[in-house]
């Protein structure tokens, strides 16, 4: 439960109080004691209260330049990096890597340079976040997820009510992949490098023989590869034309090791 409720207006709050609720949330969250996402019985939820305080942040922040290790920078002044130390458990290898105020980095977690984790994700233990990766803002990421290389989770703020992209506990995520627009990558599935995920592009299940209905969660242990769909209008089949899609190959067993099946579905 937030420690300070978001379900007034602007206008009712003093300036001062204002901004101190806002703060507060945005301790909270760094403190991983509330998420921008929760899991519940009916599945994954947005906090719109969390994302409302996000936003109020953004509104009320004045451009600053700032000092130390980032002298040259400009952001919003109540939104600056985050320092670690040895006692955070977190490695965060030098070279040009930030995680924004109010994100959450839990022991464990390695960040590879250049990294950017923005406002109100989620980081949970054992994660890696290789180089070039971004975690968007509220973006969720479970225990043992690798991010590989040049992966790129969205961010969604806004509308409030929607849910900010989650990838689940023991996913393998390849390098170059996209993931936007909320979409739920389940517990243990495997992404290809390049593969783009969203709620524009049909997933194709070919182990259960039918489509996925845009913007579906990717199913738990699902390996997904990059494929291609034909187009259908009669000018782009005269020409070839291919669109690209998402693929399910196969389904791991509670055993296996994800860059095996996923060296073993792109032979």
């Amino acid at each position: 439960m937030l420690k300070t409720a978001w379900n007034v207006t602007i206008n009712e709050f003093n300036k001062q109080n204002y901004r101190m609720s806002y703060e507060d949330i945005l301790d909270q969250l760094e403190e991983g004691t509330v998420r921008a996402a929760n899991k519940t019985e009916n599945g994954w939820e947005a906090n719109v209260e969390v994302k409302e305080a996000i936003l109020a942040s953004f509104k009320d922040g004045e451009n600053t330049s700032y000092e130390g290790i980032y002298e040259g920078f400009v952001d919003k002044h109540n939104l600056p990096p985050r320092y670690f130390g040895p006692e955070d458990g977190v490695r965060l290898v030098p070279g040009g890597s930030s995680v924004r105020r109010g994100a959450f980095v839990s022991s464990g977690v390695i960040i590879m340079p250049p990294a950017y984790i923005n406002v109100g994700a989620y980081v949970d233990e054992g994660s890696m976040v290789d180089s070039h990766a971004l975690v968007g803002s509220c973006a969720q990421i479970g225990k043992n997820v690798h991010l590989s290389a040049g992966v790129q989770i969205g961010g969604v703020l806004e509308p409030v009510g929607m849910n900010p992209v989650i990838i689940e506990d023991d996913c393998f995520i390849g390098a170059g992949s996209v993931i936007v627009e909320g979409i739920l990558v389940k517990k243990g599935a495997v992404i290809a490098p390049g593969v783009t995920l969203s709620k524009a592009v049909p997933v194709y299940d070919t182990v259960n023989e039918k489509v996925l209905e845009r913007g579906s969660a990717i199913p738990e242990n699902a390996v997904v590869i990059p494929g291609t769909r034909p187009v259908s209008n009669d000018w782009a089949k005269e020409n070839g034309l291919s669109m690209s899609c998402p693929i399910i190959v196969k389904y791991r067993d509670e055993g296996s090791n994800a860059s095996l099946e996923l060296e073993e579905a792109l032979r």
